[in-house]
Order: C-alpha cells, then sequence, then structure tokens
C-alpha cells in the first residue's frame, strides 16, 4: 500500500497514478530497459489579482505531467510530458532513455531506491481545495474597502490551489501526497509611503485578509512624510518576513554537496560555533506550520535535522549519492536527479524565543523597525555578506516606541555577524516574502545592522 500524506485527491488518484506508472515501465521494458522512476503530478491554482482598488484578473488551471528518470549502464537522463495517453506515454519514455544512453557514464550514480516508511501530516484541506473566485473576491473586496477607507489604494493577489504528487520506481517505491495551499498579499500606498502584509497557509480558514489589509494600511498611514536619518549601524527589529528573506539566504548551503565542492560558507566550518547562543535551527517536514512532502526527490524519507544548535552548526542533510559519498545517511533531502545541487532543506524552522516584536521595540533606546527587504544579493559568498534594501514601512524606534517613517536604507550585512548579534527572538510563525521560500521563523531583535546608503524615497 503506497504512502499517503493526505487523503486520496480526484485530481491523481493512487490507481491513476499506478496506472500511468505501469504504462510506462512496460514501454520502458519495450526498449530493453527495466529501470525507471516516474513522478505523475497534477494540481489546480486559481488567483485573483487587484490593484488600484479593483479586482482586475482572475484566472484559473489544471495541469498534469510526467516526468521520467532512465537508469542504463551509470547513466541516467529525464524527460517530461503533459500529455499522458498512451501515445504521450511511450514517446516520453523513448526520449527519456535516448537522452540516457547519450550521457556520460557516472560510475557514482546509485541504483534506484529502495521502497520505505513515509510518514507526514496531512496537508489538504476541504475549504481551500473547495474556495470559488467568488469566496476569493469577496475577502478580496473587503480588504480593499479597509485600505480605501484609510483613503490609500490597495494592490495585491489571493490565491489558491491543490496539488498531488506520486513518486514511483521499478524497485517498489510508491509515495503519494496531497497538498492545498492558500496565499494572500497585498500592498497599500499612500502617496509618498506604503505598506505591505503577505501570508500563506494549507488551509485557507487560517487566511484573514482584512486583518493583514488593516496591518499594511497601518504601516502605510505611519511612513507617511519619510523622515531621512544618516546610514550607520543600528539596532534593528526584523519583522519575521524580514528575517526570513535575510536569513533564508543561508540554507543552500547546508548541502553536503556544496560542502563537497567547496561551494558553501560552511567549508571548514562544521562543528564549530559561529552564531550566537541563542540560535538553533533545523529542518522539519512535520512541523505544524511546514507543508510539504515526507519524502525527497527520489522517494527517500525526510528526516529531521537539526541543522545549528546554540550557535554550533550540527550537521547538513544528505541526497543518497552525497551520503555513499561521505559515508553518511541519507536524510531525504535530494532533488530529483539529475541534478547539480545535490540537496537542500526545504523546512526550515529557527527557534523562537518568548519576545514579542512589541516588547523589542519598547526595549529599544534608538533603532529601526523593519517590515521586509528585498533585491537581496550577495556581496561575498564565505562570509555570507548580503546587500538589499527595505521595503514598504521602515520606521524609527525612540525611546520605546515608533516615531515615524523612514526613507528605505541600502544595506551591506554580514548573516554570520547578524546571527551572532541576536539580543531577542519572538515566537515563531510561518513567514512568507518574496526573496526565499517560507519557512517557519520569529522576528528578531539584532544590534549594529549595517544600514550604508539612504535611498530617495
Amino acid at each position: 500500500m503506497p504512502a499517503s500524506g493526505g487523503p486520496e485527491s480526484a485530481l491523481l488518484t493512487r490507481a491513476r497514478a499506478r496506472e500511468i506508472f505501469d504504462a510506462a515501465a512496460s514501454a520502458a521494458q519495450r526498449l530493453g530497459v527495466r529501470g525507471i522512476e516516474a513522478m505523475v503530478g497534477a494540481g489546480t491554482h486559481a488567483l485573483t489579482r487587484f490593484a488600484n482598488n479593483t479586482i482586475h484578473q482572475n484566472v484559473a488551471e489544471r495541469s498534469g505531467y510526467l516526468s521520467v528518470r532512465a537508469l542504463v549502464d551509470n547513466r541516467t537522463a529525464r524527460a517530461s510530458t503533459n500529455c499522458l495517453d498512451a501515445e504521450g506515454i511511450r514517446r516520453v519514455v523513448e526520449e527519456a532513455i535516448t537522452l540516457t544512453r547519450l550521457q556520460t557514464p557516472d560510475l557514482e550514480l546509485l541504483p534506484l531506491a529502495a521502497p520505505a516508511e513515509y510518514v507526514g501530516p496531512s496537508r489538504w484541506f476541504p475549504q481551500t481545495a473547495a474556495m470559488t473566485p467568488t469566496g476569493r473576491a469577496e475577502a478580496v473586496l473587503e480588504a480593499i474597502r479597509a485600505v480605501e477607507s484609510a483613503s490609500q489604494t490597495a494592490a495585491g493577489i489571493y490565491s489558491t490551489g491543490e496539488s498531488v504528487l506520486a513518486l514511483l520506481n521499478t524497485n517498489g517505491v510508491f509515495a503519494y501526497h496531497t497538498e492545498t495551499m492558500a496565499q494572500f498579499s497585498i500592498t497599500a500606498m499612500a502617496q509618498d509611503s506604503s505598506g505591505w502584509a503577505k501570508k500563506s497557509s494549507c488551509n485557507a480558514a487560517e487566511l484573514t485578509p482584512l486583518d493583514f489589509a488593516l496591518i499594511a494600511a497601518k504601516k502605510a498611514a505611519g511612513s507617511r512624510t519619510p523622515g531621512e536619518i544618516a546610514p550607520g549601524r543600528y539596532t534593528v527589529v526584523l519583522e519575521p518576513s524580514a528575517v526570513l528573506d535575510l536569513v533564508g539566504q543561508l540554507f543552500g548551503d547546508f548541502s553536503a554537496t556544496a560542502l563537497r565542492d567547496e561551494r558553501s560558507f560552511l567549508t571548514g566550518r562544521l562543528g564549530e560555533k559561529i552564531f550566537g547562543e541563542n540560535i538553533s535551527i533545523f529542518d522539519d517536514v512535520r512541523h505544524p506550520l511546514q507543508s510539504g512532502t515526507a519524502f525527497d526527490g527520489e522517494g527517500m524519507p525526510r528526516q529531521r535535522v537539526a541543522l545549528v544548535e546554540k550557535g554550533v552548526v550540527r550537521s547538513v542533510v544528505y541526497s543518497r549519492q552525497a551520503a555513499a559519498q561521505s559515508g553518511a545517511k541519507p536524510t531525504g533531502h535530494g532533488f530529483p536527479l539529475p541534478n547539480e545541487y545535490g540537496e537542500a532543506p526545504m523546512n526550515i524552522v529557527i527557534a523562537g524565543g518568548e519576545t514579542s516584536a512589541e516588547e523589542m521595540i519598547a526595549s529599544t533606546g534608538r533603532g529601526i523597525l523593519v517590515t521586509r527587504l528585498w533585491y537581496i544579493r550577495e556581496v561575498d559568498p564565505y562570509q555570507k555578506i548580503m546587500t538589499g534594501m527595505t521595503r514598504d514601512g521602515t520606521f524609527l524606534i525612540e525611546n520605546g516606541k515608533v516615531t515615524r517613517g523612514l526613507k528605505n536604507f541600502r544595506f551591506n550585512q554580514n548573516l554570520i555577524e547578524l546571527l551572532s548579534n541576536v539580543g531577542a527572538l519572538s515566537p515563531v510563525v510561518r513567514a512568507s516574502g518574496e526573496e526565499a521560500f517560507d519557512m517557519v521563523v520569529p522576528a528578531m531583535k539584532v544590534r549594529d545592522f549595517n544600514f550604508t546608503e539612504v535611498t530617495r524615497f
């Protein structure tokens, strides 16, 4: 019986996934190949977009795909199609095998993964799957009215969708996962200021667009006629979205393949204390605020991995091949093969504390409150120095209170230094941003954050 996260989906039942795979395996056998792996997926995605206080777009799509990987004499390659009839399946298998036979042999290539047990929470919610254009429009209208009543202009999106993924191979693997996802994002714009808020959840019932519209409108109102202060090092209170987008730049380096290739900032630092005592980070697909499958791109079960404990870098994640090369155990974080990246943690949880953002502000004599960051780019890959800008709500803190909006800053910040200078952590939330995938993170109060330039707006 295939392992599952969530109920069976009408978009792609287990029986239909098996039928497609069996057709692919038969086509491969006719071509003399017995080893294949297939990812069969289907999904729906619907989006309501609004701007200038008006809904101007509603789109929806339903899609399906088959991605086949063949193994022939230490060679592997992959081909994909969205044509799932008998002829489409035959053609994609033939293409995958043709491409495979053209590859250079990889003596480190492993055989197909063996069957395993996958234990993961259900991430499929009927309210999300059943959301209609009218339901999204009503929620968006309420949000627009809240922003409009503050004499501001609203823009953003509300999306809902459902997905299903089955991963099968000729060695007996059959993993199956269904999931729903809802996302709401809003920007409130005044004459010389703006505010922003965003949230995602597998359960649409947890999204409250009106609440986020009020947050965005309050930020836009509070940052009108922004002032200017000199660049320099300041104590900052980073809201969770700002933490996500900045600290999120680290985690592609927590990879055994990246370490082997010496392209990780952790090269030579594994086992060292490089962050503050209050920083602990782990990867855990089963955390209640997370999303995603309980298996990786080869069908290996995802393990909970302690990446950082009290500032000490404890571990990285391993795909099957990286684990075999290192004499370690795979952690279930490999990407679908073939790929050049190997693996990465995709369910990041940064342990939080008990200090609310309001308490962080109240304890700050002079500092800056940052809503979000954008246009983040890497300056130094080994020291993890990043540059970028603040956006949509940057505020001056004086004597424990937010006193006025500020013009935005450009920053140049060493992330190792940042995570050594964290003075307080809030309870965690599921955070959404624009520069990194969703994670479970706290707000952070950080000393000596390096702002290098004031922008013109």
